[in-house]
Formats: C-alpha cells, sequence, structure tokens
C-alpha cells in the first residue's frame, strides 16, 4: 500500500528542528555571524564577501551564500565619470542588485481534489521562510529533467505542481509532436496554481528564487543557504582548503515517514561562493546530464549515493570550458554532503582541534550518537566509532563499484563521502570491455585512480580522516573512552598532542585498515556471487569461478555487463545432452558471449570455446551444490534465472550513451529532454528487458521505440569505447 503524504511546494517544506539543522551547530564565518547579518547586511551591502575567493577564519566550518548563477567575471558595466570616487561601492551596489533581496510571493500547494476538505493551502504554511528575488537578474530558466525515484524516495511531501506534464513523455524515437506537446501544456495553464507550484521549483532549484528567514524560521533562529570550508588532497597531493566551491546547501527537510531522516537539497553549479578559487562556480549542460543519471542509475543498482532531483538550464548564461558551454544546475540531494575532507584541517592554517570536535559532534553517520549535548556532558568517545564506521561504509561502497565496473575517476579526500556515499560525478564511467587496468579520467595519468586501484584509495582517504582525528581519538583513550570537553586541547603542548596522535594511529590504524579489507571483499564477494546466482558462501568461489571469469573477459575483451546479462539464461542442463555430448544450447550461449568482442578477428575462437566450457563444467558443478538453497522452488533453473536477470542490468549507463544524449539536448533542448526523460526510466529500472530482449525480430521490423532501445542497450561504436572524460565540468 503507498503512504500518501500532504505535498507542498519547496517554499513550504518543513524544517528540521534546530537540534538536526547542521547550520545551527557548526562555526559560520565570523564575517557573517547568523541569518539575519547575511539577509540585512551581508546581500544589501557587502554582498562580495560571499564571492570572493579567500580563506576563512579559523574557526569557521561553512559560509552563508546565496546563489548567484552568472558568468564570471562579472560582466559589470564601466563606472560612471560621477561615481569614479567610490569604485568599491559601485561594485557591490552592482552585485547587491543582482542578489535576492526581494520578498515575493509564495506558491499555494495544489490540494487534490480527495483533500479538498482537508487542510487549505494557506494551513500548510509552517516553515517560517520568506521566498527572495532579485530585481536585476532574471535569465530564462528550463526545466528539462526531474526524477520521480528521487522524489519518491526522499521527497515525497514535494509538490511539483505540472512539471512532468511540462517536461512531457519520455522518448528515444521522436516523432516530432513531443516539442510541441510540452509547450502546448505549459502555454494553456502558465497561470494555474500547479504551473505556479512548478515555476517556483524552477525559480529555486535554478538559483533565481532564495529561500530564507533572518529570524521567524527554524526555533527563531533563522535559515539561510550555505557553502561548506574542507581541505583535502587532489591526486595525492595536499591542496589545502577547497570547501564547497560550486555546491550551495539551500534547504533541508525531514521524511515525512522515516524518523530522525532528513534530506539535504543542494545546487550545483549556481554560482561563485568563498571556496570557487579562479573558477566561477557553474556548472554545463554536459556535467549535470551526466550527474543528474548516474545519480539515479546507482541508486537503481542498488550502489550508495548522493540523488538528482532535477536539472534547471539556464541557456543565455555562457560558461567558458575548453569551449564556450550554456550553464545548467543540478540539484542534487543526501541525509549529508559532509566530507572526509571536512575534518582534514584549515587548509593553510594551524589545525584548530576544537573545530575538529565540534564538527565531529555533529557530522557522524546515522547510527553513531551525534548531538552535541552528549560530547559536552562527557559522554562516550565518538572519534574511533567514526573512523571505523566512515571505514565500514566506504569499504562496502567501493566493493559495489568494483561488482558493477563503475570507475569514479577522482577518489580525492574531497570527494570520499563519510556517509559511504558515491558523490561528485566528474568524469566517471561504467565498464565496456573488461580492463582491470582501465583509466577512465584523462587527467590521470599515471593511473591513481584506476579500477584495479579504488579500494586503495578508500584506504588512503580513511587513513587521511584516521590522521586529522588522531589527537583527539588519542586523548579520548587517555581519559578512559570519554568524549573530549570544549577546549581540550587549547593547554596541550605540543609533546601532548604528539603522544596522542602516536597512540591513536598505534591503536586504530591497522584495526581499520582490517575493516575496509575484509569488508571490501566480503561485499564484493556477496555481489558477485549474487550476480552469478549462487547464494552459499563457498571460500574458493573467488579463485575458481570468479576470477577465472574475469580473466576470460578481459583476455577475450568481453563486454563487461553484456557477458554477465548473457549469463543469466544458462542452465544446468546446458552442459550434456543425454548421450554425455555438449549441447547446442551451450555452444549457441558460448557463440553469444563471444559476439561480446569489439575486435572479433583478434579471437581464437576454438581456444575461447574450450575455456568457456571448462568454466562452465566447474560453474555447473557450483550451482549444483546448493540445489537445497532453492528447495521452495518448483523450477530451480527458471528461479536462478529470474535471480540473475535481476542482479544484472540490461541497460547501462554507457559512455556513447551519454555522449549522444548529451548531444541530442545541447542541440535541441526541447526535444532533447524527451530522450533525456526516457533514458533515466531505463537507468532507474535497468533490469527490464528493454528494446524487445529475447525477441528475434529484425531491428528494422521492430516499432521505432523499441529499436531505439535495443541500441541504447548495445555496446556503441568501437570507437568510443574505453571513452576517457576530464575534469573539466
Amino acid at each position: 500500500m503507498t503512504t500518501k503524504f500532504i505535498k507542498v511546494p519547496i517554499s513550504e517544506l518543513p524544517l528540521p528542528p534546530s537540534s538536526h539543522i547542521l547550520i545551527h551547530n557548526l562555526t559560520p564565518d565570523r564575517n557573517e555571524p547568523n541569518p539575519s547579518t547575511f539577509i540585512h547586511d551581508v546581500l544589501p551591502n557587502r554582498p562580495s564577501i560571499q564571492r570572493r575567493a579567500r580563506l576563512l577564519p579559523a574557526p569557521a566550518h561553512f559560509a552563508y551564500v546565496s546563489p548567484l548563477p552568472l558568468a564570471f567575471p562579472y560582466e559589470v558595466p564601466p563606472i560612471p565619470t560621477s561615481e569614479v570616487h567610490d569604485k568599491e561601492g559601485y561594485i557591490e551596489g552592482w552585485l547587491a542588485e543582482h542578489e535576492a533581496t526581494v520578498q515575493t510571493e509564495k506558491a499555494n500547494a495544489t490540494v487534490p481534489e480527495q483533500m479538498q476538505d482537508g487542510p487549505s493551502p494557506s494551513a500548510l504554511r509552517t516553515n517560517g521562510l520568506t521566498k527572495f528575488v532579485s530585481q536585476a537578474r532574471d535569465q530564462t530558466r528550463e526545466l528539462i529533467g526531474l526524477s520521480e525515484t528521487c522524489l519518491r524516495d526522499c521527497l515525497p511531501h514535494l509538490d511539483v505542481g505540472d512539471a512532468f506534464a511540462v517536461l512531457g513523455s519520455p522518448a528515444l524515437a521522436l516523432s516530432g509532436s513531443e516539442k510541441g506537446e510540452g509547450e502546448q501544456s505549459q502555454e494553456a495553464v502558465e497561470t494555474s496554481p500547479a504551473a505556479r507550484v512548478r515555476q517556483e521549483l524552477v525559480d529555486v532549484l535554478g538559483g533565481h528564487a532564495v529561500l530564507m528567514s533572518a529570524d521567524t524560521a527554524a526555533d527563531g533562529k533563522g535559515y539561510a543557504p550555505w557553502s561548506l570550508r574542507y581541505s583535502g588532497h587532489q591526486f595525492g597531493t595536499w591542496a589545502g582548503q577547497l570547501g564547497d566551491g560550486r555546491a550551495i546547501s539551500i534547504l533541508s527537510t525531514p521524511h515525512p515517514s522515516c524518523e530522525g531522516v532528513s534530506y539535504e537539497l543542494q545546487l550545483k553549479g549556481a554560482g561563485r561562493t568563498p571556496f570557487s578559487r579562479t573558477a566561477d562556480g557553474l556548472a554545463v549542460l554536459r556535467s549535470s546530464i551526466r550527474e543528474f543519471l548516474c545519480s539515479e542509475a546507482m541508486h537503481a543498482l542498488s550502489i550508495p549515493t548522493t540523488r538528482s532531483l532535477g536539472l534547471v538550464y539556464v541557456p543565455e548564461l555562457p560558461v567558458m570550458r575548453e569551449r564556450i558551454e550554456t550553464a545548467c544546475i543540478c540539484a542534487r540531494v543526501a541525509e549529508s554532503f559532509i566530507r572526509i575532507a571536512f575534518f582534514l584541517g584549515g587548509g593553510q592554517q594551524d589545525a584548530d582541534y576544537d573545530a575538529v570536535a565540534h564538527f565531529g559532534g555533529m557530522g557522524r553517520p546515522e547510527g553513531i550518537e551525534t548531538r552535541r549535548s552528549k560530547q559536552s556532558t562527557q559522554g562516550d568517545a565518538w572519534g574511533k566509532a567514526l573512523v571505523f564506521e566512515v571505514a565500514r561504509r566506504n569499504a562496502q561502497m567501493v566493493a559495489a563499484w568494483q561488482a558493477y565496473g563503475f570507475m569514479h575517476g577522482v577518489i580525492n579526500t574531497d570527494n570520499v563521502s563519510i556517509m559511504g556515499v558515491t558523490i561528485d560525478y566528474g568524469p566517471y564511467a561504467f565498464m565496456d570491455v573488461f580492463d582491470h587496468l582501465h583509466i577512465c579520467n584523462h587527467s590521470d595519468s599515471e593511473g591513481r585512480y584506476a579500477y584495479m586501484n579504488q579500494p586503495n584509495m578508500i584506504v588512503y582517504a580513511c587513513r587521511a580522516l584516521l590522521n586529522a582525528l588522531a589527537p583527539l581519538i588519542g586523548a579520548e583513550i587517555s581519559l578512559e573512552n570519554k568524549a573530549v570537553k570544549e577546549g581540550w586541547a587549547a593547554d596541550a603542548s605540543s609533546e601532548s598532542i604528539q603522544s596522542w596522535h602516536t597512540t591513536a594511529l598505534k591503536e586504530t590504524q591497522s584495526e581499520m585498515e582490517r575493516i575496509i579489507q575484509e569488508t571490501c571483499a566480503a561485499e564484493y564477494n556477496l555481489l558477485f556471487r549474487k550476480r552469478l546466482g549462487l547464494r552459499l558462501k563457498v571460500d574458493n568461489d573467488q579463485s575458481q569461478i570468479f576470477q577465472p571469469l574475469l580473466d576470460m573477459m578481459e583476455e577475450q575483451q568481453l563486454d563487461f555487463h553484456g557477458t554477465f546479462r548473457k549469463l543469466s539464461s544458462f542452465r544446468r542442463d546446458m552442459i550434456k545432452d543425454e548421450k554425455g555430448e555438449k549441447t547446442s544450447a551451450l555452444e549457441g550461449l558460448i557463440a553469444a558471449l563471444l559476439q561480446g568482442t569489439p575486435e572479433p578477428e583478434r579471437l581464437d575462437y576454438a581456444d575461447a570455446t574450450a575455456r568457456w566450457l571448462r568454466w562452465f563444467e566447474k560453474y555447473a558443478d557450483r550451482i549444483d551444490c546448493e540445489a537445497s538453497e532453492w528447495g521452495g522452488e518448483p523450477d530451480y533453473d527458471a528461479a536462478r534465472n529470474k535471480a540473475l536477470k535481476a542482479a544484472n542490468p540490461r541497460f547501462v549507463l554507457r559512455q556513447w550513451l551519454l555522449e549522444e544524449v548529451i548531444q541530442k539536448v545541447e542541440r535541441d533542448p526541447a526535444s532533447g529532454k524527451h530522450v533525456l526523460a526516457k533514458v533515466l526510466k531505463m537507468a532507474c529500472s535497468p533490469f527490464e528487458p528493454w528494446g524487445a530482449e529475447g525477441d528475434e525480430t529484425p531491428d528494422n521490423e521492430l516499432d521505432p521505440e523499441i529499436r531505439e532501445e535495443r541500441r541504447y542497450c548495445g555496446m556503441g561504436e568501437k570507437r568510443l569505447l574505453g571513452f576517457q572524460c576530464s575534469c573539466s565540468s
């Protein structure tokens, strides 16, 4: 039974209690000490402080930042001669005009007909936030993507109005009527309540409208958007202060039915922050589409990930990369966007151990006590437990990456979440032809983040976390495993700090690394067995079944995901017929498997076939060992095949496909958004038999939509196999 929620516009999403709002429990930049100062002083009088690249003074954890999607360097008109005496004031005034400082009316909820006797739209207004817009900035904003699965899982109480009607029907084979479909519905109901709710959603997710409160929201403490400060390593080199250079968190809201769970909404590409360094804080259409699709695809594969809510295209906003591109803001969702790098100090400044302890009190994953009140009353130690939990979660995550051939591309310490979810989708890729040395990021010349090295990069990141927390962990050990109090390191000598650090590493590092190695191995084996339809844990599976399969894929240059999907049709009775001879069905399966190479002319078919036969014999024996595990099934093989199809995707978000979708949306967003929606639908249901899987009907006789589905489930052109992306986005 589906739970029904009272839906409200984005401007009326409820806020968590103050004790669960991150910015109420961390230390803000002293130049913007609270939402009231930010709204009444910073935005109208000195807005450049949020746009200038600068080191935040210790012990700040974050800065209040309002979305401002503008081309950078800013195109400020020439200063009039009469005002030349105050150049700084002129610049601040220009920026202030473009900031969201003008109060405007919120949208009303679109109450369903069956709830007309329930609460009125005005009664649903409870969060105390005010909507602000700019008096001088009103670029075209177009919603080109919205995720139903993200709404269902994270924000079931969010009213999106007529957004899906305006987006139109998902379709790969466009008939020409799709563009008009969306435009007609939008023009016909532009002033309806549903249209106003949708437009407000677009305005907020597009960085045009900003939800804030000086003091009426969140238990009277106010509320404003923010970007977090952190420091970290890039390609193994300490980079100092990094921070959210183009990410601005705009809202957090409790899940209506999951007690204690809140979701944070963050805009990626909505303009500069104090952490943007020399960059523009924007994101291009290409990179936003990649993140939007992959976040939801990863979730569908049960790989821990941040989520994507929507895409707002800003066609009039040029963005300079290797070429001039157009801007697109990706709205993403997570329980927390806190990264390991948050704990790694202040960058170019001395370590602030009180700030680390304070941050740890708020930033720990669910399952570890997170409230500061426990810490301040000398509760139990938490530093070591945090390190172990972060290690365990990330070990499970990277095991899933390896099992499903996902390559992140940039596993810097600022791209590893303490929640153990995949975060920051840049030059990622899913494996095509299996190659354990594959590098998906063409900026990674040394292969630091190659597929085979990903588990080691998680170890590296967790070591960095442990190293940052080691003085605190050592101090907790000296207190007989009690939490430190505020000011715990203020009077400590450098010798004491070093002693605590050494003690923590001695007592914690080997255990942390054991947790990562054992958790990763166990999870990988679990997922690999699932992909092969095996339920029992057998110690030699890795050496006898898994690794020989991978070796054959690599040596025969076979498609990774296609091979697994084809193995889903294997049955034990294929091994031998009644006369003890190999069956034609098995020969046909092996032939189909060998079709998964892009270079058939290089394949020794006789040798490859013989190797597959030997492997299938071992695989069949292994399946027979666990017949009792499937005892309740009337047809053992049919049940296994169904389980295999549910574990091995038919549709994979391949590089060639992403490039094609991006090009279609870039050429014509009005029609391209239909293709984008259909690819999202396929990515969210990757195990479905898209493209009439198993149907031998020739491509030219298929319905055009089914034919395109079939093509999108293929390997694509040989030249794009193993295609590498850059970090530029």
